[in-house]
């Protein structure tokens, strides 16, 4: 059973967009760990959120890395300008990239860290030639382009089949689950095999997010949520 504490990733595109310093801040305060920032151009996905601007403010206030996911086409062109914004971590869709490898040895040569994304319908099985390249996999557990969508379960089987080829290889990288994570359905997620818990709605929503972030945190395979 996996035991490790989970690291918490709260989605800024959930946050409030009228007092986004104030949310951020709120973040700093609590136990998160990273600052999830979602990239939407409209084309990949059907919705726009913000760009490298929106994420040089989250990086200015942040005291948390950022966890840019980039849900766009042709992301490659953008490396550049997000790893100048600020961020810690890009992931890019499996998807989206005609030249996965190159990607992500081009997010490697900046010094940050680079994951792939995969989709609701994406076997994870596909990811295994770029398994040992990545830090990261980011398991999509809702259909990208708008927050607030209900967790699809069938992701708890792919986090485990993903786990496993990890493990089989004695990789490194992270399993990242993203789309209707909370207090619900997080352990069950964490027992599958997963290390980073994506929170939007769950977090920013919730009466109080800083409690909300201290009990998804947490949670381990031995902690049952009343």
């Amino acid at each position: 059973m996996y035991s490790k504490e989970p690291i918490i990733a709260p989605s800024l595109l959930a946050a409030d967009f009228g007092n986004l310093q104030r949310d951020i801040e709120m973040i700093n305060s609590s136990q998160a760990d990273w600052l999830h920032i979602d990239i939407m151009d409209g084309h990949f996905v059907p919705n726009i959120s913000y760009g490298p601007a929106i994420t040089k403010v989250a990086h200015k206030h942040s005291t948390k890395p950022l966890d840019v996911h980039l849900m766009i086409e042709k992301p490659e062109l953008y490396i550049d300008a997000f790893v100048d914004a600020g961020a810690s971590w890009i992931t890019v869709h499996y998807e989206a990239c005609n030249h996965l490898h190159r990607t992500i040895q081009q997010i490697k040569d900046h010094g940050i860290k680079a994951g792939v994304v995969v989709n609701p319908h994406t076997p994870v099985q596909l990811l295994e030639d770029i398994l040992e390249s990545v830090d990261l996999v980011l398991v999509m557990s809702v259909n990208p382009g708008f927050g607030g969508q209900k967790f699809i379960y069938q992701t708890i089987l792919k986090i485990k089949k993903l786990r496993k080829m990890i493990d089989e290889i004695n990789g490194t990288a992270l399993i990242e689950v993203d789309g209707g994570v909370g207090l619900q359905n997080a352990e069950a997620i964490i027992n599958a095999g997963a290390d980073v818990l994506v929170a939007g709605s769950s977090v920013f929503k919730s009466d109080d997010p800083i409690d909300t972030i201290k009990k998804l945190k947490s949670i381990n395979s031995h902690t049952l949520i009343t």
